[in-house]
């Protein structure tokens, strides 16, 4: 399949031949009937990880994208069109939010005309960057278009950690500035935080997102290894950590959560099932990766989440059989282990909805008094501000 390789550092705010960019996108939220009748139906909206090119502006020491470490021969994005049909399928597939990552999404040139067309399908669209590349033109573009909400990342409590990692000057004037102009667009920003050996105390990250306008926060579980396509893990030193030393890690973001009063969106029975993951206990939420939650790539293979080796199928086969819905509990990545604990409690509904149809009322009577359902009800109270805004 042919794909297109911009430069490294493209304006993404510059119009697609042929995208009309001149009028507002309405950003949607449905009914609170049709969400209710979609919990039921199919357990709620589905999300993708689209990563629309391999190609990264940023030289983090613990990522695989790394300018530094990339191949630039490797360099791969999709297109425009590609990305259309992604949309399309998505919509068919009842996903509901859809996440740009890279590599660094904001290098591609036709970020914009994806954005807005997600948004007219009535899918979230949403970004995750690094901050970069943001200018007083994209932001305002990317409004416009209907954005969603944005994930920028930070890896330290202190600027210069932060940049010198990141090799991005003066990056975090970009993001203060960022959050600035989404909250008055009323646009939601979250920081993504790695958790590494460059947060050296976990107390001192409020303070320090608070002072670059963040009101919210996740952490990204530390990754060395990962078999599918995507490259955001290293065996660098900086995440390279014994369970032990990953056990009191958890145990620092969780102390952090209970105590600092800023919001952590990472609910506080997926960071215990984490430390559970470790201590190679049983655990208690199966993965939703594969069933409501995938990866893309830019070669456009799906797979069910980073972890895995094998794609499920192109994008172009995706469809309800290729659904996998098998309990995994073989990695840690948070972007799939923490929402499977939010919508523990929709997927129940919609067994014991599906049931009741069926005639299985024993079945269905152990979906609804399953005590999960009760903790994943208090993760989605917890995070009820956050999950609202996305």
């Amino acid at each position: 399949m042919q794909t297109a390789a911009p430069p490294a550092t493209p304006a993404p705010s510059v119009p697609a031949t042929g995208v009309e960019f001149s009028r507002p996108v309405a950003r949607r939220s449905k009914s609170a009937f049709q969400l209710f009748k979609d919990v039921l139906d199919h357990g709620g909206p589905g999300y993708l990880q689209f990563a629309i090119t391999n190609i990264c502006n940023a030289d983090c020491g613990f990522c695989g994208f790394a300018r530094s470490k990339f191949d630039p021969k490797a360099r791969r994005s999709v297109t425009l069109q590609e990305a259309r049909d992604v949309i399309d399928i998505c919509v068919k597939n009842h996903i509901g939010y859809l996440l740009f990552v890279g590599g660094e999404p904001m290098v591609h040139r036709e970020l914009r005309a994806m954005t807005r067309y997600a948004a007219e399908s009535g899918i979230h669209p949403m970004i995750c960057t690094n901050g970069g590349l943001w200018t007083e033109e994209n932001m305002r573009g990317l409004a416009d278009d209907g954005l969603s909400s944005v994930i920028m990342s930070i890896d330290a409590h202190d600027i210069s950690i932060h940049e010198k990692n990141r090799g991005l000057p003066d990056v975090c004037k970009r993001i203060r500035r960022a959050n600035e102009f989404f909250r008055s667009a009323g646009i939601q920003t979250t920081a993504s935080i790695t958790a590494s050996r460059l947060i050296d105390d976990y107390e001192k990250l409020p303070a320090f997102l608070e002072s670059l306008g963040f009101n919210s926060c996740t952490f990204s579980y530390p990754l060395t290894s990962l078999a599918s396509s995507y490259l955001s893990f290293s065996d660098s030193g900086l995440v390279n950590y014994s369970k032990d030393e990953l056990l009191v890690v958890f145990e620092k973001i969780k102390r952090m959560k209970q105590r600092s009063g800023f919001p952590v969106v990472n609910p506080a029975e997926s960071l215990s099932e984490m430390q559970r993951h470790l201590r190679g206990e049983k655990e208690k939420f199966g993965c939703l990766g594969g069933h409501k939650y995938f990866y893309l790539d830019w070669h456009l293979n799906l797979y069910r989440c980073h972890f895995w080796e094998k794609p499920m199928c192109t994008i172009y086969e995706f469809d309800e059989s290729k659904l996998i819905r098998d309990g995994c509990t073989r990695c840690m990545i948070d972007c799939y282990r923490d929402p499977s604990v939010l919508q523990f409690v929709a997927i129940s509904a919609s067994d014991a909805f599906q049931n009741v149809k069926k005639g299985n009322f024993l079945s269905a009577a152990k979906n609804i008094f399953d005590r999960r359902n009760l903790t994943s009800i208090k993760a989605v109270w917890d995070d009820r501000k956050w999950i609202g805004g996305v």
